[in-house]
This record gives structure tokens, C-alpha cells and sequence, in this order.
């Protein structure tokens, strides 16, 4: 199934079982003040916004139908940017804590505001560089177009057990990236995305470097 427009979009929303009125109202409300944000500094191109619920929403919430709901906290979100997958994540699963690195100074700034607008006591911001924080083991690892499979793994394998779950929307390269990889004990495979045809979304676990003991 690929979600072909903003009706769809929402209507698979509203079918997940995270769907609440809360969370609805949640979205709605960070869609506007993503609007109003994106006039000021480009979060996401102006083009996507016309597909929000496609292109950045459901794009996002696609990730949970991976991570059962009685997995433990935390969820690591990396590169998070504009707030996808982080705000939603944290949105839909207010009982899961989501900490979201980015290294911006704007973007840092947005995404506080967004999280104390909202009332998201769930979402941390960890406003640092990757390598600037704090070792600690997670147990999921999203990241969505923050680096190259292998400099990805390098910076953020400190925080993953091998029950980790990683969600990594890789767009039309996912396959071409987990075929290249090398060096790395795991169990990934590629998921069709919801949201476009030609994308692929890399899931799995990580059990480390080949060759590295325990």
C-alpha cells in the first residue's frame, strides 16, 4: 500500500491504534505553527508542506508498526531537523520518551519551543552534536536522511544493544546502502515505504562490529 495523498494519509493515521483526539489536535497544532515557523527559517522545502501529512506525518508514523508498544523507552531520534520522526513519534506515543539530537542552533530553538507549545513532557532535546552526547543505551534509533549507512553506525552503535530496533528511512537508497555494507554484525532488511514507491525504509537490529568480541 503507498498512501497517494493527503486523505490517505490521514485516514491511516486515524486507523493506528496511537490515534486520540489528543494526538490529533497535536498534529494540527504543530502543522500551523510548522507553517508559520517555515516563513521565518526553511525547515522542510516549501513544496512538502502542501503534503504534510504524507510527506512528514504518516512518513514518520510508518516507523511505530515496528516498535511493539510495550517495547521500553528511550527512543533516540537522530538529525531530527525539523521534528520528523521525533515530534511525531512523541506525539502519537506520549508514554515513550523521545530524545531528539540536533545540532542547529535555530533548529534546536524550534523544536524546544515546539515540544513546551505542546505540552510534550515525553520529548527531550538534546541540543549537541551526536558525539557530544552522552553515551546510553536506547531501545529504538531512528534516523532520517542524517548520514551515509556506515558514518551513521560509526557515531550512534554506542547507543544500541542488540535489541535495539533501527528505523532508517533511506529513500531510494536504502537497498543500495544495506548491499554496501561492511563490517557489521546485524539483521537489517529493507521495508517498503508507505509514502513513496521508490523508497525503502532500512529495520532491524545491531549486534556489532564482525570480528569485535563481546
Amino acid at each position: 500500500m503507498i498512501l497517494s495523498g493527503e486523505g490517505d494519509a490521514r485516514a491511516w493515521l486515524k486507523s493506528l491504534s496511537e490515534w486520540t483526539p489528543e494526538a490529533r489536535e497535536r498534529l494540527e497544532d504543530l502543522a500551523a505553527l510548522l507553517m508559520a515557523e517555515n516563513d521565518v527559517q526553511n525547515l522542510v522545502s516549501d513544496a512538502s508542506l502542501a503534503d504534510l501529512w504524507v510527506r512528514h506525518y504518516a512518513d514518520s508514523a510508518q516507523l511505530l508498526k515496528h516498535v511493539p508498544r510495550e517495547t521500553s523507552s528511550p527512543w533516540l531520534d537522530l538529525g531530527t531537523g525539523a521534528g520528523f520522526p521525533g515530534l511525531v513519534i512523541a506525539i502519537l506515543r506520549p508514554e515513550c520518551r523521545v530524545e531528539m539530537v540536533e545540532s542547529r542552533t535555530r533548529r534546536i530553538d524550534w523544536l524546544q519551543r515546539v515540544c513546551d507549545t505542546l505540552a510534550l513532557e515525553n520529548a527531550i532535546v538534546h541540543g549537541a552534536r551526536l558525539e557530544a552526547v552522552e553515551t546510553h543505551k536506547v531501545a529504538a534509533i531512528s534516523a532520517r536522511a542524517f548520514a551515509p549507512l556506515p558514518k551513521l553506525l560509526d557515531l550512534s552503535a554506542r547507543f544500541s544493544t542488540e535489541e535495539t530496533i533501527w528505523l532508517l528511512p533511506k529513500g531510494r537508497s536504502a537497498r543500495q546502502e544495506l548491499h554496501e555494507l561492511k563490517g557489521w554484525n546485524h539483521l537489517f532488511h529493507v521495508e517498503q515505504s508507505l509514502t513513496d514507491a521508490d523508497s525503502g525504509v532500512i529495520v532491524g537490529t545491531l549486534k556489532g562490529r564482525k570480528g569485535k568480541k563481546a
